[in-house]
């Protein structure tokens, strides 16, 4: 069994596409025999998530920092929760449990953890695949800003091309289960810089 992490907000958002998005992923999470790792919540897409992959019989494991337990955010009906110290905690824990992460639309929490494990894959830290889930399309001005950092020189085809994009769980889930991490990591020569 693969576990999948997800990073995603604590609000739906204002469409409904995102909602019925989070619903799908969580869905198909469970009905490939995932197991569901996220962010322990039970507001916004992380609850939304969470019990559409529960609803489906599969494992969700949520890690949640105490100060967001204290406030009764704490989903629980997980097949387990960890209670951890701080957000860190949170995050490497998050990335211990998962072999591969997906995110969904969300605030700045999301894209930090996105990027933070998209960056470790570059470095060689871990070999697991990275990708987005474009729900409604809404990681289209974020994709054409990576685009453009690489047209400028700030990341290599290579870097770029490790983060995968589907517009349904269905062909993001098929990337990640095709996923072969590229050969070498960053870093660059110094002529190079």
């Amino acid at each position: 069994m693969a576990s999948i992490c997800v990073f995603c907000g604590s609000s739906i958002g204002k469409r409904p596409e995102y909602e019925a998005a989070a619903r799908l992923l969580g869905t198909e999470i469970a009905k490939r025999g995932n197991r569901l790792v996220y962010g322990g919540a039970e507001v916004g897409l992380m609850g939304v998530v969470a019990n559409a992959a529960l609803e489906a019989g599969g494992e969700v494991v949520g890690v949640l920092p105490e100060a967001l337990a204290a406030k009764e955010l704490a989903h629980r009906s997980l097949t387990d929760l960890h209670i951890v110290g701080s957000m860190h905690e949170r995050k490497a824990m998050m990335a211990d449990l998962s072999d591969a992460f997906v995110a969904l639309p969300g605030g700045i929490g999301t894209m930090e953890e996105l990027f933070e494990v998209w960056t470790w894959g570059q470095l060689g830290y871990h070999n697991k695949p990275c990708g987005l889930y474009n729900a409604n399309g809404f990681y289209g001005r974020m994709l054409a800003f990576l685009d453009f950092m690489e047209e400028e020189a700030f990341m290599k085809k290579t870097h770029r091309d490790m983060l995968l994009v589907g517009d349904n769980p269905t062909q993001l889930l098929d990337q990640i289960e095709n996923y072969q991490a590229p050969i070498g990591h960053k870093w660059i020569t110094r002529a190079e810089t």
